[in-house]
Parts: C-alpha cells; sequence; structure tokens
C-alpha cells in the first residue's frame, strides 16, 4: 500500500511517501480502506518529535482520524462489518497511522458514519471533537443555561465546542481573531463573537456577561488565562485545552470565585470515556447539531502542504487529506 512514513524526526521534509507492508487487523481491530484523513496540529508535533505524550518507535506512519468502508476484521470484533462506512478516532485506542490507503485500528474507536456525512466530513471528527466533548462534557462539566466562552472558535476544536455547547442548550461566547473567523463562528451558532485581537476584547466580553462566565474553553492559555480567570462566575472553571509556554496568574482570582483550572489531554481517556464521547458524536452526526467544516482537501501525496496550512494556522476549517 501507498502511506507516507518518517524515519526520523524533523519538519515536513522527514515525510516520505513509501510504499510498504498493507496492515493486518488483530483482535478486537479492524482494517479501513482510507478515503480521507485529517490533519491536526497534534499529528505536526509528533512528527517533530516533541509531544511529551507520544512517542512512537521508527519507522512510523502518522496519523489518527479516518474515514472509509472498512475491508478487515480481526477475531472477537462485533458490531462492524466487512462494507460499513465509518469514522476512525484513532487517537483513543491503540492504531496504525491514518495516513495511508489501510488503516487498522481498535473496533472501540471505530464508528459507523451516517448516510448523509461524507467521508472527507467524517475524517474531520476524531481529535477536535473529541477533545471538546471531553472538555466541556467530561471535564467541565457544562450544563444547559451555564456560560461556556469558546477561545479561538475558528478552529477544529473551537467550531467542535461550540456546536456541542449550543447543542446542549448553553449561552455560547466565542471569540476569533479575523473577520473570516468570527463570521465562521456565528454560523457554528455563537450569540456572542469578539475580536480576541481588540484591545478591549476582555472588556468586551464582560460586558455580554456582567453574571460572568460558567465554563471557559481555553486553546491558548498562555495568552489569556488571567483575564480568563477574571471573567469567571462563582465556581467557574477554564478547561486548559493548549498553551505554549508558562503564564503567570494571580492566586486570589481564583480564590475569588473557588475557580476551578482544569487540563485536557485525550491520551488519558478511558474506555467507558471513550464509547460515551464517540456514542455523543454519533448521535449530533445523525441530529445534525454536529456538522464538521473542511477548509482544505489535499491529496495524500501533498500532506508537506497540509503541514504548512497546520503549523501556520492561516486556515479556517479542517485540512483533510484524500486518499486514492
Amino acid at each position: 500500500m501507498r502511506a507516507v512514513q518518517i524515519t526520523e524526526h524533523g519538519d515536513a521534509g522527514v515525510l516520505r511517501y513509501v510504499d510498504t507492508v498493507k496492515p493486518e487487523p488483530g483482535p478486537g481491530q479492524v482494517r479501513v480502506r482510507v478515503r480521507a484523513a485529517g490533519l491536526n496540529p497534534a499529528d505536526t508535533y509528533m512528527v517533530r518529535g516533541g509531544y511529551e505524550f507520544f512517542h512512537n518507535p521508527l519507522p512510523w506512519v502518522p496519523g489518527f482520524d479516518s474515514a472509509g468502508e472498512i475491508d478487515a476484521i480481526g477475531a472477537e470484533v462485533t458490531g462492524l462489518a466487512v462494507g460499513d462506512r465509518v469514522f476512525v478516532a484513532g487517537i483513543l485506542a491503540a492504531s496504525d497511522g491514518a495516513f495511508a490507503q489501510y488503516h487498522v485500528a481498535e473496533a472501540r474507536v471505530v464508528r459507523r458514519l451516517p448516510d448523509s456525512v461524507g467521508y472527507e466530513e467524517g475524517a474531520a471528527l476524531g481529535v477536535p471533537y473529541a477533545t471538546a466533548y471531553r472538555a466541556l462534557f467530561q471535564r467541565a462539566d457544562l450544563r444547559p443555561g451555564e456560560t461556556v466562552l469558546v477561545h479561538g472558535a475558528s478552529g477544529g476544536v473551537g467550531q467542535a465546542c461550540v456546536q456541542f455547547a449550543r447543542a446542549h442548550g448553553a449561552r455560547v461566547l466565542a471569540t476569533a481573531g479575523t473577520a473570516e473567523g468570527r463570521a465562521l463562528a456565528a454560523r457554528q451558532g455563537a450569540h456572542v463573537v469578539v475580536d480576541h485581537s481588540a484591545t478591549d476584547h476582555v472588556e468586551e466580553l464582560r460586558r455580554a456577561t456582567p453574571e460572568g462566565i460558567d465554563v471557559v474553553i481555553e486553546m491558548a492559555a498562555s495568552n489569556n488565562l488571567e483575564a480568563d480567570l477574571g471573567l469567571l462566575a462563582r465556581n467557574g472553571r477554564v478547561v486548559v485545552v493548549g498553551a505554549r509556554t508558562p503564564v503567570e496568574i494571580t492566586p486570589r482570582l481564583v480564590m475569588r470565585t473557588e475557580a476551578a483550572i482544569l487540563g485536557v489531554a485525550l491520551w488519558h481517556i478511558t474506555p467507558a470515556q471513550t464509547r460515551q464521547a464517540l456514542a455523543a458524536i454519533g448521535a449530533g452526526l445523525e441530529n445534525g447539531t454536529l456538522a464538521p467544516l473542511v477548509g482544505h482537501r489535499l491529496p495524500l501525496e501533498r500532506i508537506a502542504d497540509g503541514f504548512a496550512l497546520v503549523t501556520t494556522g492561516h486556515r479556517h476549517g479542517k485540512v483533510v487529506l484524500t486518499v486514492d
């Protein structure tokens, strides 16, 4: 089969499009003929070798999120069949690489894709939507009627958070740094959208929520954490999804509202939580409340161009690699 493979860590220059052995599914696994694969920021960190949660032996085929048809099933697999249209959230369990013509993964992280959802959209689900669900519900315990602020709402995780929170009956505030990103957040259902590059954006958020914010989903804690704490309502929660550098905070802001600062790492999700997250994603696809947005489509052999889009952040919607 054809696949993207690395034999050393580094930038996009280490990615090679090669012929390699087609993987075989073992007990409890399925093999998917990949039609599309999602490219995530985490994939770029892992290729560089700087991701503390993940260290894979080389050579390695990267990628976790894919969509396609099941073409082989291992022993002890029930509920799935050859020919099923599925999406794979491979980051939630052991899996071979998604950036290939065939992707082997544990059956428990493979879910049927509704006929109304295309393969490219299916490939955009795994990391962003599982992260959003874990942040909002498994960490922050978001409740209907609460107010949630989603920073960076134009990115993949941010869009998923807006969709999940809106469907859950929350009041949703969103920030984005470009006019296109803010328009996107509004289309996704955010009630209030703010330009986070504006010097007065914190005051604008405070005016929009004088009673305080219950949950903040924070993609850039290094920049925003101190301000987030000052916006919280009593018992508010800040969920840190991303941070690049150390940050100082004022502890009294945490004390004042009895706030909680919570981290998110999909590596710690349990099998029961995985079932819960994938069931919620599947239900949202079925009822139309979840709709991943694909912003860029590239053939698998152009993965280096996809890396450039992801690492510069100059994109709206998911970068998806199509696979022949």
